[in-house]
């Protein structure tokens, strides 16, 4: 046997001493990595679980209050841009057949959603006062719900406080005259009138004809607030979906507990 093959022969069991080794390391490692993780999880107290979704909830709803709250917000975003209701299909027909009566129309749709956009910069203090009230069976109900949860605890808690704010702004904006002194919200109620007369009657009862909805602020303000809590859900699935969105250390260590579900 040559010296070549003497020295080969004797690195052979250092060598594979070292590829065991290097396996028990990694194996350690990993084992590791899974006790540090199993550690933070039974480390999560439920005081973290309702901070966390406490900070996801302010973060979320501020990011999207304020990508609302600014010009175009709603009016540029065609998720929340606020239309006239279909029913007033017959007033924009017959507006646009006086020169310039598109335009006129194209101004109150611009006016409505500048009066949401103008309510969104209110909406993020109204969302944090909910969040404040959390309980922790909240929190624990939310952070292991659907993707929508939190959304749905703060439509749930918020509705009624966000319509009171919004209604006024549309109310103010539909009031405003659009052409001859008539407003939008004057030229829908004559409109709703004279098609739920037609409704109502026997003919229109056996054509199976519906009344429609008279409130012309109603509708708009629902639906400036569909695109709120529309926009809200965006970040909250974010928040749980994607890390680089969870922008805190707490946010990191609660929602990553979804991650390693």
């Amino acid at each position: 046997m040559n010296l070549r093959e003497r020295t080969k022969r004797s690195f052979r069991p250092a060598i594979a001493a070292l590829a065991v080794s290097m396996m028990l390391l990694t194996g350690c490692a990993e084992l590791m990595e899974i006790i540090r993780t199993a550690s933070a999880v039974r480390q999560l107290t439920e005081g973290d679980i309702v901070d966390g979704l406490k900070e996801a909830l302010v973060i979320g709803a501020r990011n999207a209050a304020e990508r609302l709250a600014s010009e175009d917000g709603y009016y540029g975003d065609a998720a929340v841009r606020i239309p006239l209701p279909e029913e007033a299909k017959v007033i924009i027909e017959n507006i646009s057949r006086i020169p310039g009566g598109q335009q006129l129309i194209e101004n109150v749709v611009l006016g409505i959603n500048r009066a949401a956009e103008d309510a969104a910069r209110e909406v993020a203090p109204i969302f944090v006062n909910s969040v404040t009230q959390m309980s922790i069976s909240d929190g624990y109900n939310i952070l292991h719900g659907a993707d929508n949860a939190a959304t749905a605890y703060l439509r749930n808690t918020t509705w009624n406080e966000l319509y009171a704010l919004y209604r006024p702004k549309i109310s103010a904006s539909t009031g405003k005259e659009i052409i001859a002194g008539v407003s939008a919200k004057e030229s829908w109620i004559t409109l709703t009138d004279k098609w739920n007369t037609v409704a109502n009657s026997i003919p229109g009862r056996l054509a199976g004809f519906n009344t429609v909805n008279t409130d012309l602020d109603d509708f708009l303000t629902t639906k400036a607030l569909e695109g709120v809590f529309l926009k809200l859900e965006g970040e909250e699935l974010k928040i749980r979906k994607e890390v680089s969105a969870r922008v805190t250390p707490l946010l990191r260590r609660v929602f990553g507990t979804l991650d390693q579900q």
